[in-house]
């Protein structure tokens, strides 16, 4: 199966409770929450006390993206906010191992992305330790922008890699995912595709999710 993640980047944050009660009507499977300071990437967006909110009106799985420089500060309030999966950029300063064992302590899922530029034989020694690995097939720090078409191609490296190792990793793809797109991006191999300007476009959440599953079949020749 395809799996959805809207993005919360994209919703509106004036009636946040309606938006989680439309992805869940929509059957998403995770909500996808970008954590941004500023420093890591030129934007900010929220913190722990916004995915606690989120968790207390949902059992929907958060699927917690950190772009942040110092993620190992702050495992263990996004732990105790009610984060499911937390996924951290290769590209920190920092002991990628031991984050991702901490993360794993906390009780939550771990993950690990790359950045446009960087190359996904980054996250090839991650694996093992990963249960979910995302490509971001935009620049992270900002939604709505286009999708860039070379991502499929780590995307399908990705896979070979993950069916080498024989590990059980999801593979995630995140940035500019629509109709024109999605199903290129499972039959490269993503499992979950997180949309976030696609998803909660004309507030037509419940028919959107819909349309992007039937264009993400299209990838498994369903």
């Amino acid at each position: 199966m395809v799996k959805i993640a809207p993005s919360f980047l994209a919703a509106n944050f004036v009636v946040l409770e309606r938006e989680i009660r439309a992805v869940e009507a929509a059957g998403a499977d995770y909500i996808h929450l970008d954590v941004m300071d500023g420093h890591f990437v030129p934007n900010i967006t929220f913190g722990p006390m916004v995915v606690e909110a989120i968790r207390k009106a949902t059992a929907l799985t958060l699927d917690v993206h950190l772009m942040i420089s110092e993620p190992g500060k702050y495992l263990r309030a996004f732990a105790d906010s009610g984060a499911d999966i937390c996924t951290i950029h290769v590209e920190v300063n920092a002991d990628l191992h031991a984050l991702l064992r901490e993360i794993r302590r906390t009780g939550m899922r771990a993950g690990a992305t790359v950045k446009p530029a960087t190359p996904v034989e980054a996250l090839y020694p991650l694996l093992p330790s990963l249960d979910l690995a995302l490509v971001m097939s935009v620049e992270p720090g900002f939604g709505g922008q286009a999708f860039m078409p070379e991502s499929l191609e780590k995307v399908r490296e990705l896979r070979a890699e993950v069916e080498r190792q024989g590990v059980n990793a999801e593979i995630e793809i995140d940035g500019g995912i629509g109709l024109e797109n999605a199903g290129h991006a499972v039959a490269a191999g993503a499992d979950v595709l997180v949309a976030g300007s696609s998803a909660f476009r004309d507030g037509k959440v419940v028919e959107n999710l819909a349309a992007l599953r039937r264009a993400g079949l299209t990838g498994l020749g369903q």
